[in-house]
């Protein structure tokens, strides 16, 4: 296994959605050495828009998603509400674009898309090991405007 890396936390959180936002991604498309994207859903109690700032794997025309939460016993809560409603708004860079969303259950799929995004952030091996709960792993797919 790869070995684990010490992520930089100094752009996370509300202020790498606004400095991505802000930038069109010029500062915070890559965090850490890794592509980041913002995905938008909504809240599946709110009904209010969430934007966050998450690692992907460039898939050709999709992008992959992990829901690892670094690990911790439950989903986080931007995967519960694509799960709630799986139609979301991506930005990647300056490019915003509706997308579907949905978690991937066939095992030779989910392990090729769990491959590609290890390839991206090793650590997801890693946050594996803290949890027993199966990690998400999910794919959007461009939807028409």
């Amino acid at each position: 296994m790869p070995e684990y890396i010490k992520a930089d936390l100094s752009l996370f959180g509300d202020a790498h959605v606004a400095r991505y936002r802000e930038t069109d991604g010029a500062e915070g498309y890559l965090w850490n050495g890794a592509p980041c994207l913002l995905l938008t859903t909504v809240g599946r109690r709110s009904g209010l828009p969430r934007t966050v700032a998450l690692i992907f794997a460039p898939d050709g025309d999709r992008q992959i998603l992990v829901a690892s939460k670094g690990g911790a016993p439950t989903h986080p809560l931007w995967y519960e509400n694509l799960v709630a409603e799986p139609r979301v708004e991506v930005q990647i860079r300056g490019e915003r674009f509706p997308a579907l969303a949905r978690t991937v259950t066939d095992p030779d799929e989910r392990a090729a898309a769990w491959a590609a995004a290890t390839a991206v952030w090793p650590n997801y091996d890693d946050y594996v090991t803290r949890t027993d709960r199966v990690i998400p792993v999910v794919v959007l797919e461009r939807t028409p405007a």
